[in-house]
C-alpha cells in the first residue's frame, strides 16, 4: 500500500530539485538564481520553469553564506534634503537592480554620529558593501569597517590610495565654469559667496572660481557664511542691499543653489534687477533650481551616474577582491545657463 504525504507537510522544494527537473547541475542553478547573466539564455529559461513549476523560492540565509556576503547593500547620504544625494541614491539603486541587489538607504542629515550609527547598523545587518556620501569630516569608522573586511566605496568623496575607491566632482572645475561664465558676460565686480571654506567641496569650487578671476585680471571678494542655506542666502542678500548700489558686485558664485535662491530673493525684493543689475550662478543644481519664479543659472554634477559608477566600483571589489585595484573615478560638472544670469533662459554650455 503506498501512502502519500498531505501537502501540508511536504517539505518545501530545494535547489536540488530544480536541478533534477532542469537536467543541470546544482552550480546552474545558483547561477541562474544568484548571477543570471553568465547562464546562457536556453539553460536559464529551462531553469525558470522548473523553478516555476516546483514554487521553488531561493534562500537568502543560505545564499548569503554560501557567498561569504548578502544581496544588500548600505547607501548612506550626508543630507537628503539635498536633491543632488537623491540622484546619487537612484544610480546606485539602478546600477544595485543589475545585480539583484537591494539598497538600504541611511539619512546622515549631516551628523557624523548618526553616519557612524549607520555604518555600525549596516555591518551588524551583514550588508555585502557600503557606498558611502560622508560627512565632511572623520572617516575613522568607514576606515574599521574596511579593516575588518567590509567592503566601503565612497562617492562624492575620494577613495584613499591602496585602501578603498571614490567617485567625485571635479569642484574646482566647476568654480571655475560658474566664474568664467560670469565673466563672459561682462561681469567685472565678482563676489564669491559660501562658506565654511573648511567644507572640502566650498573649498575647491572657491579656489576655481579664484583661479578664473585671476587669469582675468579681476578680483574676487568672497563672504563667507555659517552654511549653505536659504537663510543664509537671505542674510547675504539684505547686507548687500544695505551698501551704496555703485559699491556691490555685478557678478555673485554662490557656493549653492540654496544659497543662491535666498540672495535672488531679497536683491528682488529690494528692487534690484536680476541679471541686468547683478547676475548670480549656484552650484548643484537642486530640483527647485529651475522651478523657482527667477531660474537659477548653476553648476549641475552628475548625480545619478555618480552613484552608477559607485555601485559598479562596490561590485567588482565583491566580485573580484584579488585582482580589484582602488581608484577615484573624477566626473566633470557641467554649467547649466538660465535666467538668473542671462537673459536666454534655458541654453546650456
Amino acid at each position: 500500500m503506498t501512502t502519500s504525504t498531505p501537502s501540508s507537510q511536504r517539505r518545501p522544494p530545494v535547489m536540488a530539485d530544480v536541478a533534477r527537473l532542469a537536467g543541470v547541475s546544482l552550480g546552474t542553478v545558483s547561477n541562474v538564481v544568484n548571477t543570471p547573466a553568465r547562464v546562457k539564455p536556453a539553460t536559464r529559461r529551462r531553469v525558470e520553469d522548473a523553478i516555476a513549476s516546483l514554487g521553488f523560492t531561493p534562500n537568502t540565509s543560505a545564499r548569503t553564506l554560501a557567498a561569504g556576503r548578502g544581496t544588500l547593500i548600505g547607501f548612506v547620504a550626508v543630507d537628503l534634503g539635498n536633491s543632488y544625494f537623491l540622484d546619487i541614491a537612484r544610480g546606485v539603486e539602478r546600477e544595485a537592480d543589475l545585480g539583484q541587489q537591494s539598497v538600504l538607504l541611511g539619512n546622515s542629515d549631516v551628523d557624523l554620529d548618526k553616519q557612524t550609527g549607520y555604518l555600525k547598523l549596516f555591518e551588524q545587518a551583514q550588508a555585502a558593501g557600503i557606498v558611502l556620501a560622508p560627512f565632511d569630516g572623520p572617516m575613522d569608522e568607514a576606515r574599521r569597517l574596511r579593516r575588518r573586511g567590509l567592503r566601503v566605496v565612497n562617492v562624492n568623496w575620494p577613495g584613499e590610495a591602496d585602501e578603498s575607491c571614490g567617485v567625485v566632482v571635479d569642484e574646482v572645475l566647476g568654480g571655475r565654469l560658474a566664474a568664467q561664465h560670469l565673466l563672459d558676460q561682462g561681469r567685472r565686480e565678482l563676489v564669491f559667496v559660501g562658506g565654511p571654506l573648511d567644507l572640502t567641496a566650498v573649498r575647491h569650487r572657491f579656489e576655481g572660481a579664484s583661479a578664473a578671476a585671476r587669469e582675468a585680471g579681476v578680483p574676487l571678494q568672497l563672504i563667507t557664511t555659517a552654511a549653505l542655506t536659504v537663510r543664509a542666502g537671505l542674510a547675504v542678500g539684505s547686507d548687500l542691499l544695505a551698501q551704496d548700489a555703485s559699491a556691490r558686485p555685478d557678478g555673485i558664485v554662490a557656493a549653492s543653489d540654496a544659497l543662491a535662491s535666498g540672495i535672488v530673493q531679497s536683491l528682488l525684493l529690494g528692487g534690484v534687477r536680476i541679471p541686468d543689475d547683478v547676475s548670480i550662478t549656484g552650484y548643484d543644481d537642486n530640483h527647485f533650481a529651475q522651478g523657482t519664479t527667477l531660474p537659477l543659472t548653476t553648476v549641475g554634477q552628475p548625480g545619478v551616474e555618480m552613484g552608477g559608477q559607485a555601485m559598479r566600483l562596490l561590485r567588482d571589489e565583491l566580485d573580484d577582491p584579488t585582482d580589484h585595484r582602488h581608484e577615484t573615478v573624477v566626473l566633470p560638472p557641467r554649467l547649466i545657463v538660465r535666467g538668473s544670469s542671462l537673459q536666454r533662459p534655458g541654453a546650456e554650455v
